[in-house]
C-alpha cells in the first residue's frame, strides 16, 4: 500500500496544473457547503431565539379549540381554574420546562381621550412572562424595561399604536371590552412602556397586568387564554411536548375537550416554513457539492487513463496484477478527494471565524440589529469531508475498472 501511495503522488505530481485546478475545485465545494450551512444556520437559530424568547414561548397550551379562533380570541374558549390547577401540577413535575406564563388575551378599544383604536390585550403576571420569554425586556424600547413595567394600573403600548396617536411615556390612556357575558367595562392606565413588535410594525399587542385584566372582564375567577412554555433545550421540544400530551390525556383521537391542545413553536409561528426551506435549501447546495466533486475526480481520472494507456500496457505486461491497477487509480482518486476536503475544511473554518469577527447582522422585527454568529457543527464537518471523500473514490472506480481491463498488446500499440 505504501508503494501504491508514493506511485499515485507522483503520478498526480506530473501533472500538477490539472491536480491543483481539481483540488481547488472541490475545495471550493466544501468551503462553500460549510460557509452557507454555518451562516443560514446561524440565522434560522438567532430568528427562531428572536421568536420563541420575545413571546411565543416554545410550546403553548390552549382549551381545545382555542387556536381554531384565535383571531377573534374568544374568552369562552378560555382555561377554566381547575383546568390550570392540574396543568401546574403536571408542569411542576416536569423537569425540563423552565419557566411557563399563563395569560388573559382580548380584544378592546384604546383611547387617549381624543382618539381611539383596536388593541389586543395580554394580561400576563410580570414575573412568569420575564420567565418564560427572556428578551421580552429587550421588545421595550422606552420606558421601564423590567418586571415593574407590567405592575398594577400600568400598561406596555405596542410602538405603532404609540406613533399613531403620539402617545408618551407617563400619559394616562383607556382601554375598554367586552367580556363573556357580553358588558362593556374600562380601566385607567398609566404608559409605563413603548413594547416594539416581534413580527414587523403591524403587531397592536399592549400588555397589561393579568389582575387588571380579570378586573376589565369582570372575572371571579382566573381563567387563562394561554399557558406559554419555555423548555430548557430547544432541540427536545416534540420529545416534551408528547410527554405533556400523554401525561395530560391531550394524546390520540379519544382526547376530550376537557384535554389542552398542546402546540410547539413551529405549529405556531410562519417562519417555521421559512426554517424549512432554509433546509431543503442546505440540502440541494451539498447536492452540489457531491455534483462538483464526482464530476472533478471523473473527469481528472478519465483524463489520466486516457493519457497513460501505453503505461498501463507497460506495467500489465510485466505481470501487474489488474487489481493492482485498479487500486493504483483509486488511491490517485482517494489523494485528490482528502486534500481537497482538508484544504476546503481548513479554509471554510478560517473564513466562518472572519465572519464572527466582522460581526454580521440582520434587522427582524425590532428596530435593532441583531448579531449573527456563525458556527459550524463538528458533525457537518466531517460529514462533507466524508462525502467528498467517498465520492472522490465512487467518481474514480469507473476510470479504474476501465484502466485495469485494458489488454496489453492494445495498450501497447496505442499512439
Amino acid at each position: 500500500m505504501s508503494n501504491l501511495g508514493k506511485i499515485a503522488v507522483r503520478n498526480l505530481m506530473r501533472y500538477t496544473r490539472r491536480s491543483l485546478l481539481t483540488i481547488s475545485l472541490i475545495a471550493f465545494g466544501v468551503i462553500f457547503v460549510l460557509v452557507f450551512v454555518s451562516v443560514t444556520g446561524s440565522f434560522k437559530q438567532l430568528i427562531i431565539t428572536q421568536i420563541t424568547d420575545s413571546y411565543l414561548g416554545h410550546l403553548q397550551l390552549h382549551r381545545r379549540g382555542y387556536v381554531a379562533s384565535i383571531e377573534s380570541l374568544p374568552l369562552n374558549l378560555n382555561l377554566t381554574v381547575a383546568e390550570v390547577t392540574q396543568i401546574e401540577a403536571v408542569l411542576a413535575e416536569t423537569p425540563e420546562v423552565q419557566a411557563y406564563s399563563e395569560r388573559i388575551k382580548f380584544g378592546g378599544m384604546f383611547s387617549n381621550f381624543v382618539e381611539t383604536t383596536n388593541i389586543r390585550i395580554n394580561g400576563v403576571s410580570p414575573e412568569q412572562e420575564f420567565a418564560a420569554s427572556p428578551q421580552m425586556a429587550s421588545r421595550i424600547i422606552q420606558g421601564e424595561a423590567a418586571v415593574s413595567a407590567l405592575q398594577p394600573g400600568k400598561i406596555l403600548v405596542p410602538e405603532l399604536l404609540a406613533r399613531g396617536f403620539g402617545t408618551r411615556l407617563g400619559d394616562t390612556v383607556v382601554v375598554v371590552a367586552t367580556n363573556k357575558d357580553g358588558s362593556v367595562n374600562g380601566k385607567t392606565f398609566v404608559v409605563s412602556g413603548i413594547v416594539a413588535s416581534v413580527t414587523g410594525p403591524g403587531g397592536r399587542d399592549g400588555y397589561i397586568h393579568i389582575d387588571d385584566a380579570m378586573e376589565i372582564l369582570r372575572m371571579t375567577e382566573r381563567e387563562v387564554s394561554e399557558i406559554t412554555l419555555r423548555v430548557s433545550d430547544l432541540g427536545q421540544v416534540e420529545r416534551v411536548a408528547d410527554r405533556l400530551r400523554e401525561r395530560l390525556g391531550g394524546a390520540g383521537p379519544g382526547a376530550g375537550k376537557g384535554t389542552p391542545e398542546i402546540h410547539t413553536w413551529d405549529q405556531l409561528s410562519p417562519f417555521a416554513n421559512i426554517a424549512r426551506m432554509i433546509d431543503v435549501m442546505t440540502f440541494f447546495i451539498k447536492l452540489m457539492l457531491i455534483a462538483v466533486v464526482l464530476i472533478s475526480i471523473l473527469n481528472v481520472m478519465l483524463m489520466a487513463v486516457y493519457e497513460r494507456v501505453r503505461e498501463i500496457g507497460t506495467i500489465a505486461a510485466i505481470g501487474t496484477l489488474p487489481r493492482k491497477i485498479l487500486s493504483l487509480f483509486l488511491v490517485e482518486g482517494l489523494f485528490l478527494g482528502v486534500t481537497g476536503a482538508s484544504v476546503g475544511v481548513l479554509v471554510g473554518l478560517g473564513i466562518i471565524l472572519l465572519l464572527n469577527l466582522w460581526k454580521l447582522s440582520v434587522t427582524f422585527g425590532q428596530a435593532q440589529s441583531l448579531l449573527l454568529a456563525p458556527t459550524i457543527d463538528p458533525f457537518e464537518v466531517l460529514t462533507a469531508s466524508a462525502v467528498v471523500i467517498v465520492v472522490s473514490i465512487v467518481a474514480s472506480i469507473q476510470p479504474a475498472y476501465k484502466a485495469s481491463r485494458m489488454e496489453p498488446i492494445d495498450a501497447l500499440r496505442h499512439v
